[in-house]
């Protein structure tokens, strides 16, 4: 289709209007009559092109990873990829930055459909006047497209073109969106785009808390954003600012007041750094993002407490450096809501401790040895599977199993201690012992269950040392398990004495928007029971540790806290957990590198800062002051033997206990034994030697010789059970004797002295009755014989050996050995 040039030339041309409808009509005769379906389709394309025209997305810049807490505030930001701090859409303008950016841009903003005819006048007036382009007369929405299609020659076609398009991102956008894609891609100098990214860096603050004087600063800056310079052209946008505040004393926006007040503010001198609340969240974000495993957008609203991440950060960083002059140079604590599961502050390391001491590690996801964290998991699984009650007692005696040999951190044992005291007084081997009784498999299964990911080895990788650090956990991890432990705790009651799987969840630090449904209960605990929770959380409140004069000493706290450290071999991790109804606290303090320190213990270089974050959460947040309600629906009352806190026998002294019901399973007393006794009370008898009418029969409560040897030191009050009467003949099964050392057939390797013999080993046996004589032989050969102490040192030679003792009534022991030497 091709129109006649004469008659567009005509119509062009007209003088007489009275000739101008019949020209018009001719022209849509030839346009929609003559050449109807080519019209039509001409006017389709132009649509077409109309409705998609904008650029899809409107912009494709990538822009700078945000992080801000649960109000809102900025906690720190990554620079974008292209090296331009441009942070995502804003959410909302200040009014005051609307109403200046208005008055200096587009006055007519709100009246207009993209394109002001009144301004495109004023432009082209001014642009004649003056000679050369002053003015374009553009309006808010041309200048986004501006910015969308990129550089572009600045000409009148390019002008025609915004034109068209500034009136699609109308038809397709409000006005105040419009306003929030200007404000958050107009260039303010440097490689700063966007008003949000400004305010931080020229005032160091949230475009919400803008003044006047600063959201006229940033209302003129897109215009001639080369103005803001350090050391020039500051004159000229001060100008600009004044003269743009004048506009609005003159068009009544602002009063005369607000005007002064306004003038008296000065010009920013350089930009500030952006906030550094939470560095290692903002570079965690940053990796689960780029590797799929975060759903958001650049902006990442948190669930975390600005105020509180400040003081938190502000707490390790004065912890850190009391430490540093022992060489321990970094620290992180971790404070999660129990309810919710969110994270209130993350602290992964301190930035003071330098590049050099690895202050970019996040200590909080990083694998570390757990030391004794995990001794409380297994407490509360052992009662809830019934191999223990709270308060039976477990051997603390010289151990050493399939080559591997536990020790107490204080080197001394107490014979026989009650599990409870166990947990107390963190003690090594009575912890794996009980790991041994409760089995290792399902321990290590039971971890992984609670969310111990990081134990991601065989359970025969770990062995025995599982319970005492010889595994690795994050913070993060074994921070939350207990927090969820406390979730359950706590929904005990509201629950009516179900379960909610749910309870046992990662943590997050994420504000979980989600609609949690209906709740699923269940009648059987998925996890942990609430019985044999509370009862490892009431022992958790009473922590001991030895002082220096090797005496146990109480951690009295203010507050209700359910807390335990731990200390990683060779002293490389110390760490202290801490939970109570609202919040649960990890803390570590150590090295990155793995660098191990005296005195890197939890209870000295962890537990301190947990109780001054434990302090600071009660003074912000006075809901903690509530404890656990006790479960009675997961407990039963029982009677208990006094002395063993075994299920109670006839003949034991009875006592009474709440125990989780899983506890019903656990076997009856083994200590308390029904004893016959002559008249004296000083022998054991039996019809063969003795009168049967004249035995006394007595219940007696009766250690294992070697756990006995240990008790009675620490208990005066216990008493051993009388020997058998010499010339009775009977089953008496009990152990008169049992040894020390070696406990087993032994391979001793002993190491030359200085004078090239080999030297002394040491041998020790332990006696019902310490006063009673034993005779000491090697290989049939008499060697010594003892009273009250029955240890002796002595040098058999390489080889192997019998060692044979005999005690004054006659009872006999034997045991292989074999000596090597150790060059």
């Amino acid at each position: 289709m091709s129109l006649d040039k004469s008659m567009l030339k005509s119509v062009c041309t007209l003088n007489d209007p009275k000739d101008l409808k019949k020209r018009l009509k001719n022209l849509y005769t030839f346009l929609f009559h003559k050449h109807r379906r080519k019209t039509l389709f001409v006017l389709g394309i132009l649509v077409i092109w109309y409705i998609f025209c904008l650029p899809r997305p409107l912009f494709d810049t990538p822009t700078s990873l945000v992080l801000q807490d649960a109000k809102g505030q900025l906690l720190g930001a990554r620079i974008a990829k292209d090296g331009q701090w441009r942070f995502p859409t804003i959410d909302s303008l200040p009014q005051n930055f609307i109403t200046a950016l208005l008055e200096f841009e587009d006055r007519r903003f709100y009246r207009h459909w993209g394109v002001d005819p009144r301004s495109l006048t004023r432009a082209v007036i001014q642009n004649l006047r003056n000679g050369e382009i002053v003015s374009g007369g553009s309006t808010l929405s041309m200048q986004v497209i501006r910015m969308a299609r990129g550089r572009k020659r600045r000409n009148i076609w390019q002008k025609g073109i915004e034109m068209i398009l500034a009136t699609r991102l109308e038809w397709g956008y409000n006005k105040d969106e419009i306003l929030k894609i200007y404000a958050s891609q107009a260039p303010f100098g440097g490689n700063v785009v966007g008003l949000e990214t400004a305010s931080w860096r020229y005032f160091g603050k949230s475009p919400a808390l803008l003044s006047w004087a600063e959201a006229a600063v940033l209302a003129v800056l897109p215009n001639s954003p080369a103005l803001l310079h350090p050391n020039r052209n500051r004159d000229a946008l001060l100008a600009k600012r004044n003269r743009l505040l004048q506009r609005l004393l003159d068009n009544k926006k602002i009063d005369s007041l607000t005007y002064e007040l306004a003038l008296e503010e000065s010009l920013p001198d350089r930009p500030h750094p952006l906030p550094r609340l939470a560095p290692h969240l903002l570079d965690r974000a940053y990796l689960e993002k780029a590797a799929g495993k975060l759903k958001t957008g650049s902006r990442i609203n948190t669930s975390l407490d600005a105020f509180l991440q400040q003081k938190v950060s502000a707490m390790v960083a004065r912890h850190q450096q009391q430490l540093s002059g022992n060489g321990i140079h970094n620290a992180a604590a971790l404070v999660l809501d129990v309810p919710s599961g969110e994270v209130r502050a993350y602290v992964g390391n301190v930035l003071e401790a330098g590049d050099e001491h690895g202050a970019a590690v996040d200590i909080i996801t990083a694998p570390r040895s757990t030391g004794s964290i995990l001794k409380p998991i297994l407490y509360a699984l052992s009662l809830q599977e019934g191999v223990i009650l709270p308060e039976s007692l477990l051997p603390d005696i010289p151990t050493r199993m399939k080559g591997y040999q536990p020790e107490n951190f204080h080197e001394q044992f107490d014979g026989a201690i009650s599990a409870k005291r166990a947990l107390i007084r963190s003690l090594n081997v009575p912890i794996v012992r009980l790991l041994q009784s409760y089995g290792l498999e399902k321990f290590h299964f039971e971890l992984k269950k609670l969310g111990l990911h990081s134990i991601n080895k065989p359970a025969s990788h770990y062995g025995l040392p599982l319970v005492l650090g010889g595994a690795e956990s994050s913070l993060w991890e074994t921070t939350n398990m207990y927090a969820c432990m406390a979730r359950m705790l706590k929904h005990v009651y509201p629950y009516d004495g179900q379960y909610d799987p749910d309870d046992f969840r990662p943590a997050t630090y994420l504000i979980d928007t989600k609609d949690p449904g209906k709740v699923k209960l269940q009648d059987e605990a998925p996890r942990l029971s609430a019985g044999a929770v509370w009862h490892t959380f009431e022992a958790m409140q009473a922590v001991e540790r030895p002082n220096s004069e090797g005496q146990w000493k109480a951690f009295p706290s203010r507050q209700r806290i359910a807390w335990k450290t731990g200390t990683s071999f060779g002293f490389r991790d110390a760490w202290a957990i801490g939970v109570n109804p609202r919040y649960a606290v990890g803390v570590w303090a150590g090295n990155a590198d793995g660098e191990g320190r005296p005195n890197l213990v939890g209870v000295k270089a962890a537990a301190p800062l947990l109780f001054d974050i434990f302090s600071l959460l009660h003074s912000v947040d006075d809901r903690d002051k509530d404890w656990f309600l006790v479960p009675y629906d997961d407990m039963k009352e029982i009677a208990v033997c006094a002395q063993s806190g075994y299920r109670a026998t006839a003949y034991c002294q009875r006592d009474t206990s709440f125990v989780p019901l899983g506890s019903l399973k656990a076997k009856a007393c083994p200590y308390h034994q029904l004893l016959h006794l002559d008249q004296t009370a000083e022998w054991q008898v039996n019809s063969s030697c003795y009168p049967v009418d004249q035995i006394v029969h007595k219940p007696w409560f009766v250690l294992p010789p070697l756990e006995a040897f240990y008790f009675k030191k620490k208990s005066p009050d216990y008493q051993e059970a009388p020997p058998l009467k010499p010339g009775c003949a009977g089953d008496n099964d009990q152990k008169i004797m049992q040894l020390i050392y070696p406990k087993y057939a032994t391979r001793i390797y002993v190491p030359l002295d200085l004078n090239g013999e080999l030297s002394r080993t040491v041998f020790e046996v332990a006696h019902r009755r310490a006063e009673a004589t034993i005779h000491w032989h090697i290989d049939q050969e008499y060697v010594q014989s003892t009273q009250h102490f029955h240890s002796l040192e002595i040098n058999p030679g390489v080889g192997q050996h019998m060692l044979t003792l005999v005690d004054e009534f006659g009872n006999r022991l034997e045991q292989k050995f074999e000596i090597l030497k150790k060059e």
